[in-house]
């Protein structure tokens, strides 16, 4: 299948490339700089110059290829607005020809009471709320004939590079301790880096209207930042405990979601498209930098 990517040079983006080749799948990826070009053609992909505001670019790379997978995004106040005009975009240029995999997020469901599935209703924090607009958006357009699937990672962690390493490991390199808001009783939803993109890459064969959770693990904050703070190398596995509003203050928004209790199950992609995560133990995956 011939696959156009957006965010091939990124964390979860590049992890893709190499799963979809291994599959043998032919990829063109969308690269912003002159780096981004280096990075996704090293790793077997062609190179289409543009970002997601290049509208004109992302239809025609979709329209030339069998199978759309969105993984780029911006941070910006105008997030949501040109996630959903890519979306759009890329849609029109597949019409309706192949899979369109887009990009949501677990923090949507909020604090879940429990262990959820994909039918459990959503309570987003603030940070995250635009995704649910843009997500029934676009599986809307199944409607029209288009295939639209919609991959929902939780915590991506694994290669030292994840968002968890970036926001617990680093600062704790220079802190001391590792940050637990709360008494870290609350769960947080983890899966490797490899282990989504290959979900990425099964996604492509799902039917129209498809969402799939990408939870390998369900742990607790408070198991977890041993091995976080063992990353940062500190011997002594040192955690401190500080308050939501202390942690919005030293990390901002995003403090509300590590600071949800989510349990999410990640058994519908398992059953259906036969995804088989390798990673099942994030805390010494991380404890060790692997």
């Amino acid at each position: 299948m011939k696959v156009f990517l957006t965010g091939g040079s990124g964390y979860i983006g590049r992890a893709t490339i190499e799963s979809l080749r291994r599959h043998g799948h032919e990829v063109t990826a969308l690269a912003r700089s002159d780096r981004a070009v280096e990075t996704v053609t090293a790793l077997g992909a062609k190179a289409v110059v543009g970002d997601l505001t290049d509208l004109d670019v992302l239809r025609a790379g979709a329209s030339a290829a069998d199978g759309v997978i969105h993984l780029g995004a911006v941070n910006s106040p105008e997030a949501a607005t040109i996630d959903l005009a890519a979306a759009e975009a890329m849609l029109d240029g597949l019409g309706g020809r192949g899979p369109y995999v887009h990009t949501g997020g677990v923090w949507v469901y909020g604090d879940t009471d429990g262990l959820i599935d994909e039918s459990a209703p959503t309570n987003p924090p603030a940070i995250t709320a635009w995704r649910l607009d843009n997500e029934a958006r676009v599986l809307a357009s199944a409607a029209a004939g288009s295939r639209p699937i919609v991959v929902m990672p939780g915590l991506v962690y694994g290669r030292s590079n994840g968002l968890i390493e970036a926001s617990f490991v680093e600062p704790a390199r220079t802190a001391g301790a590792v940050r637990v808001i709360g008494d870290g009783a609350n769960h947080t939803t983890l899966v490797h880096v490899d282990d989504i993109a290959d979900l990425y890459v099964l996604a492509l064969e799902a039917p129209a209207g498809a969402v799939y959770l990408g939870v390998a693990q369900n742990l607790r904050f408070a198991d977890l930042a041993p091995a976080l703070a063992q990353a940062a190398g500190h011997a002594g596995k040192r955690v401190d405990q500080i308050s939501l509003e202390q942690a919005l203050e030293q990390m901002g928004p995003v403090a509300d979601a590590y600071a949800l209790d989510q349990q999410i199950s990640g058994d519908r992609a398992r059953r259906e498209l036969g995804w088989n995560p390798a990673h099942l133990d994030a805390a010494a995956d991380l404890a060790a930098g692997r």
